[in-house]
């Protein structure tokens, strides 16, 4: 078995003492991208900031990249080669692309040039934009900046949080295979947040679903597609369902 990059053991997580997510297992390993799916509530968020350090886990443990995670330090996880892009994108407005992608650069000077040209390679759109700050962006351009910025450290691992949120349909589909090249092309794991479900099961090798906090279905992609109804009534409800 290869080695875990993220390995999330029965935790629970979530604000102010009160559970968001109960008794989670899930982990990734390199090379495979995995999918997080639930409706809007299920604790899918929680969960990522929780493996980033920034939610304090109730019970349970976390270690990504062979470390146990801190709560409260994620620079220190992501000195490791975690990198998360963020559901508000968390971009700096003022400031141009060129500078916003320069905030994700590590290591040694040619181990950042690999990145921002590896970064440039997947997301072509954006070198003519170097100069353009970030708050002048599409929603689909500043979209392609955040995953880009994550890019250009080189991570080992990677965590996406509802990256078509805002976007145009045609938009996503552009973007979410650039996912899939990024693990092919470098071995690099992937955790995804996405809901627009059929679209994450296409490039996904595995997948969670939660609803409410519970996790209720995981299995390969091809699994989750077999059993659509279980995965549509983790969205809609089972009452929705039988009505």
């Amino acid at each position: 078995m290869a080695e875990r990059l993220i390995d999330v053991r029965g935790i629970s997580a979530g604000y102010s003492g009160v559970p968001v997510v109960r008794h989670l297992d899930l982990y990734v390993e390199p090379g495979e991208v995995v999918a997080l799916l639930g409706a809007n509530g299920a604790g899918k968020t929680t969960t990522l900031l929780s493996i980033s350090g920034l939610v304090k886990c109730l019970e349970g443990s976390i270690e990504v990249l062979g470390g146990p995670v801190p709560f409260g330090a994620p620079h220190k996880v992501a000195r490791r080669g975690l990198a998360h892009v963020a559901e508000d994108r968390s971009l700096f407005f003022q400031l141009s692309v060129e500078e916003n992608l320069k905030l994700g650069l590590r290591g040694s000077r040619s181990g950042q040039r690999e990145g921002m040209n590896r970064a440039l390679d997947l997301l072509p759109a954006l070198a003519p934009l170097m100069d353009r700050r970030a708050g002048l962006l599409s929603g689909g351009e500043q979209q392609m900046l955040a995953v880009a910025r994550a890019l250009v450290g080189n991570p080992k691992v990677l965590m996406v949080d509802e990256m078509s949120l805002g976007l145009a349909p045609i938009v996503v589909e552009r973007l979410l295979p650039i996912i899939r090249r990024v693990v092919d092309d470098t071995g690099a794991g992937v955790l995804l947040v996405e809901q627009h479900v059929h679209l994450a099961r296409e490039i996904a090798d595995r997948g969670y679903v939660l609803s409410h906090g519970d996790l209720v279905m995981e299995g390969s992609a091809a699994e989750l597609q077999s059993d659509a109804h279980l995965l549509r009534s983790s969205y809609l409800g089972a009452a929705e369902l039988e009505g």
